[in-house]
């Protein structure tokens, strides 16, 4: 499928770019009707961009393999007894799964965003498009330079227009200075009075917003690169956070949402990953359960059910302790051998509820509970902004509430029992402040298990090993960190083949190898 997937690509791009043979040759030879780059419209190519951002249209493989086989596992907020598909909760060597978004984000994702770019250079009539397309490239590699470190970045989707086709590994530290500088520089250059893009699929619903809405997700979107420097660099992180003071998001209608449709190219691809393949061994974890039952927080019957039953009421929601497997030769890893173990066995514990876990529900890409919960982070750790840390939290944790109103249904929490729960509940404790603006920003990721799982790696150090939240990790026999929570993802072997050399090179500047313990720049201790 890859490989099919690869040659389709390049044929694509050998219809819509540019011939580069002699005046006369080409007029000769020209076919007038053949669709070439000054006659394709890459309107289109941002809509699959932002698509393909949520997950590929192979069966969403790296959403069920990557992102929820592995990751959401790592942070807690799921949990399985099955190693074979979720193994993620006992830090097994997964060397297949690890690697496959970084495969498919290459041939989904970066070769669309990169002709994307490439087709709007220099074109007056395409000025606010190829800003998005340097925002949405950048979006894209944020992601991929996260989860792996070092990875090809300069030189990525480039193997048409430059002939490189083994592409050199960027530092992450040079990654992240260019992705900070095109952020800043493609939002300070959106303008109103230029073009509207039509294939935006996060804000094209209103034209004469749609420019403002880009400005606030590029803000907040350099807001959230910057705080990734927390521990490795904190002045720089600490001048953008200073330059998109009172640019980011003001409140849920900024969001940048995907709103799913029925439909192999349109439908939402974690539903159809996990749905497709193996819904009911995916639970949701103890960790996210109780942390939710312990303030009798209002999102748990929004977001858990015992799907043998459909039962959400809270008292009934059981989540699952990580590490655990059904049987085997140690009793300390089995199940059915540990006090929460149900009457009902595995069909007892929290899963994902059915409208959250939809093919319809939408993908909240960016959202205004993050940023205000990372100027919270901000204004407390450093003193940073023109508003408080408690105020910024408050905010984001009602937004964090209300946000869910996207799921349509019964999803929806009033602004009201918001407030009510945070006065009652969660009111912010200076001296625990850091604690509880992290915590619920994990709490509010459900759903984007890489960025969950990027914020607690940020948020340890040093000083604070566990991260925010606390999480206690697993220690199952066999597992590849000495029973520490993964701080990477290993490369697909792939890379070992195909780019040899490169990825070779790759490896020697990680310390330990590639390995889930090594650690990238920006997560320091």
């Amino acid at each position: 499928m890859k490989l099919k997937m690869k040659y389709l690509i390049a044929g694509v791009c050998m219809l819509i770019a540019f011939a580069s043979c002699k005046k006369d040759l080409l007029k000769t030879n020209t076919n007038p009707t053949a669709v070439t780059g000054d006659k394709y419209d890459p309107n289109f190519l941002l809509t699959t961009t932002q698509l393909m951002y949520t997950g590929s249209t192979d069966f969403g493989a790296e959403n069920w393999s990557t992102e929820w086989g592995q990751v959401s596992a790592f942070i807690q907020h799921t949990a399985s007894t099955n190693t074979g598909f979720y193994s993620g909760d006992k830090y097994l060597n997964a060397v297949g799964s690890f690697g496959v978004y970084f495969d498919h984000a290459y041939i989904y994702q970066v070769q669309p965003v990169v002709e994307l770019y490439q087709l709007t250079l220099n074109k007056p009539q395409y000025a606010n498009l190829h800003q998005m397309a340097r925002i949405m490239k950048a979006l894209i590699f944020e992601r991929l330079t996260d989860l792996y470190g070092d990875i090809p970045y300069s030189s990525a989707g480039l193997g048409y227009y430059n002939r490189i086709y083994t592409p050199a590994y960027d530092k992450q530290q040079d990654i992240y200075t260019d992705l900070l500088k095109e952020v800043s520089q493609a939002t300070d250059s959106l303008n109103a009075n230029l073009d509207k893009p039509t294939g935006d699929v996060f804000y094209s619903t209103d034209t004469t917003v749609q420019i403002s809405h880009w400005k606030t997700f590029g803000y907040t979107l350099l807001l959230r690169m910057a705080m990734r420097l927390t521990k490795v660099d904190p002045a720089t992180a600490q001048s953008y956070v200073t330059k998109v003071d009172g640019l980011t998001m003001a409140s849920n209608d900024d969001n940048a949402i995907v709103q799913h449709e029925l439909g192999n190219e349109t439908q939402n691809r974690d539903a159809w990953s996990i749905i497709g393949n193996d819904p009911l061994d995916l639970k949701l974890c103890r960790t996210y359960i109780d942390s939710l039952k312990f303030n009798n927080d209002p999102r748990l019957p929004i977001m858990a059910e015992i799907t043998a039953t459909g039962d959400t009421d809270p008292a009934d929601q059981v989540g699952l302790p990580p590490g655990f497997i059904i049987g085997g030769s140690n009793p300390a890893t089995d199940i059915t051998k540990d006090t929460s173990y149900t009457a009902a066995g595995l069909d007892g514990y929290s899963n994902l509820n059915d409208n959250i876990l939809s093919y319809t529900a939408p993908s909240l890409i960016l959202t205004y509970a993050e940023s205000e919960f990372l100027l919270a982070d901000a204004a407390k750790r450093w003193g940073v902004g023109s508003v408080s840390a408690e105020v910024h939290y408050k905010n984001g944790v009602i937004a964090a509430l209300t946000q869910l109103a996207a799921y349509g249904g019964s999803s929806t929490i009033s602004e009201g029992d918001a407030e009510t729960f945070y006065d009652t509940y969660v009111a912010y404790n200076d001296a625990n402040g850091l604690n509880q603006i992290n915590t619920q920003f994990w709490l509010s990721t459900v759903m984007n298990e890489y960025e969950a799982w990027c914020n607690w790696r940020r948020t340890s150090s040093a000083d604070n090993p566990d991260g925010y939240p606390a999480l206690m990790p697993t220690n199952y026999t066999g597992n590849v960190t000495g029973g520490t929570i993964p701080r990477r993802l290993a490369y697909p072997p792939s890379e070992k083949v195909t780019n040899g050399a490169n990825y070779n090179a790759a490896v020697a500047l990680l310390t330990g190898g590639d390995k889930l313990t090594s650690r990238m720049w920006w997560d320091s201790k």
